[in-house]
């Protein structure tokens, strides 16, 4: 068949992304053609894609989206393509991958109400409708069951639209036979002595990430064990705000701000804990990704994957609503316990070993090619 993939933008380091180029992988590698519309592409193009820049232009994000849907619908009718497959919400899909959280649940608990009177609202509110109203054909493949109550309450969506998939982490992620030697030439190479501690934070987009909160923690630590403990945050973002942010707390030479990079497993065997703190999360893949590697874990439950880490006893939650005080406790608790970090490892090594976390890509390869065009 000729499958169609729809993004805005793709860029190697985003989790959409990674999820979208897993799953269009999975469906090429059972004889399928790829066909890729997009507004902006970084990075290679896998052999065999057939990659389609989407040529458009606007003042704004939502009439630069609406010019990218109209021309994508007239490509298609004039070339075809056997299902056509979203990873952000627009009309017209046969299925939609579900990586962003529900608009519209947001617009009205996070907005005021004279937003709902915005042209942004009207946007973005008629895009996501056009995917989960009762009245779609749009197959909607969900990675956070969280995410699918709210659709439900919002939109009253059928049930059989509605496909819970298992996560999809890469198996690179897993810690290797060889781990011990991995973790000693990345702490040489970063200069990491005996008895110093690394925070790692992974993940585009700082602010929703919490990397904020991040610096704050590590600010607000013991003076002992601020002295032995740097931070790393690695992601596609601006780093200029919270390094300016890390200078005011007067952690200069404390932390590191990285772009996307393609060695993470290194950073998961060298590091001692992975800190994500966001503010909201549909899922949070770097928090399984950590578990797997046998990384011990601080995050929120604003993470859809959260329950992982208590299901793995590999960490610790912070629960809602967030408290930073309470947050920096926690964080001080963590780093100053090497047996218990010790513990949390084991215990996301043994999870690893036994628990269906790598067959999204797989999963979504078998619905997309089993269900019917619209």
């Amino acid at each position: 068949m000729q499958l169609a993939f729809i993004l805005f933008k793709y860029f190697p380091y985003g989790g959409l992304q990674r999820d979208f180029l897993r799953i269009a992988l999975a469906c090429q590698a059972r004889g399928h053609a790829i066909r890729v519309y997009t507004l902006q592409w970084q990075g290679e193009v896998p052999p065999g894609f057939e990659l389609v820049k989407v040529p458009v232009k606007a003042l704004s994000n939502p009439r630069r989206y609406e010019k990218f849907v109209d021309w994508v619908g007239r490509d298609l009718q004039a070339r075809g393509a056997d299902r056509v497959v979203g990873f952000n919400k627009m009309p017209g899909l046969d299925a939609y991958f579900c990586a962003d959280p529900c608009f519209e649940d947001k617009a009205r608990t996070l907005r005021g109400p004279l937003y709902r009177l915005s042209g942004r609202y009207r946007h973005f509110a008629a895009y996501e409708r056009a995917v989960f109203a009762a009245d779609s054909r749009t197959e909607i493949l969900m990675i956070s069951a969280v995410q699918q109550a709210l659709y439900e309450k919002h939109y009253g969506t059928p049930s059989a639209r509605l496909h819970q998939l298992p996560p999809g982490i890469s198996a690179d992620r897993r810690a290797p036979p060889d781990a011990a030697e991995i973790r000693a030439d990345f702490r040489r190479e970063f200069g990491l002595a005996e008895g110093n501690l690394l925070l790692l934070q992974i993940g585009s987009g700082f602010r929703t990430k919490g990397l904020d909160r991040s610096l704050r923690g590590l600010a607000a630590l013991p003076p002992a064990l601020k002295a032995r403990s740097r931070l790393i945050a690695i992601g596609q973002d601006n780093p200029k705000p919270f390094l300016s942010l890390a200078r005011t707390l007067g952690l200069a030479e404390k932390v590191n701000i990285l772009s996307g990079r393609d060695d993470i497993p290194r950073f998961l065997q060298g590091a001692d804990l992975l800190v994500h703190p966001a503010y909201n999360e549909n899922t949070g893949t770097v928090l399984l990704e950590a578990v797997v590697a046998g990384l011990p874990v601080l995050t929120t439950a604003a993470c859809g994957y959260a329950h992982y880490i208590d299901e793995a006893a590999a960490g610790r939650v912070a629960p809602l609503p967030f408290d930073q005080d309470a947050f920096n406790r926690t964080l001080a608790d963590m780093l100053d316990d090497d047996a218990a970090r010790r513990q949390w490892r084991a215990n996301g090594l043994d999870w690893a070993g036994q628990a269906d976390i790598y067959s999204q890509s797989e999963r979504a390869a078998d619905i997309i090619l089993q269900m019917r065009a619209q």
